[in-house]
């Protein structure tokens, strides 16, 4: 039984075409389903967000430091400064802390940035909270402008023993629309 060659070739017309919107939608839908995931499992190092108040609910484990290391990456060979203020600091769990980042937009135009985090080692990504971020939104700088930025953080007390050195790291992007 062979197909009549009018059928093959609405057939072969029909999955071109689904292939690649298929393919959309695929690609369209895995960042929200990463998202999710990430959450759910920890995993990618992504952090938390919490209220204040929240932070200050923790009780502080004073036997315990836990040295957390601050790391900053330029992405696109973007045409600005930024780097962590420390590089580390010896933390209390449960107690809140708050340390900045430095970014300089070195062009003599308007610039927007996103910073982006990750925490190392991952499962240590849903210990360590924060309630200041300047990762939380877009960060505009004026031409030539140089920014303190904050980052207010806490890591939970049920951080498990066998984390003694937590790294969080951010990537800043170039966000600037032409």
């Amino acid at each position: 039984m062979t197909l009549k060659p009018k059928l093959i070739k609405k057939r072969t017309i029909a999955h071109l075409f689904l292939i690649p919107v298929v393919m959309f939608g695929f690609g369209y839908l895995m960042v929200p389903i990463y998202n999710v995931f990430c959450d759910l499992t920890g995993l990618n190092g992504k952090t938390g967000s919490i209220s204040v108040s929240q932070a200050h609910e923790f009780e502080i484990d004073a036997q315990r430091l836990v040295k957390v290391e601050f790391l900053s990456v330029l992405n696109q060979q973007a045409p600005w400064k930024f780097a962590p203020e420390v590089s580390s600091m010896l933390v209390n769990p449960g107690k809140p802390y708050t340390t900045n980042y430095i970014a300089a937009n070195q062009l003599s135009q308007e610039m927007v940035g996103q910073a982006i985090p990750s925490v190392a080692p991952s499962k240590a990504a849903a210990y360590f909270k924060k309630t200041e971020c300047f990762c939380f939104s877009q960060q505009k700088f004026a031409a030539n402008e140089l920014k303190q930025m904050p980052l207010t953080f806490v890591i939970d007390p049920a951080l498990p023993d066998d984390i003694n050195t937590v790294s969080l790291s951010y990537t800043l992007f170039d966000a600037t629309v032409e």
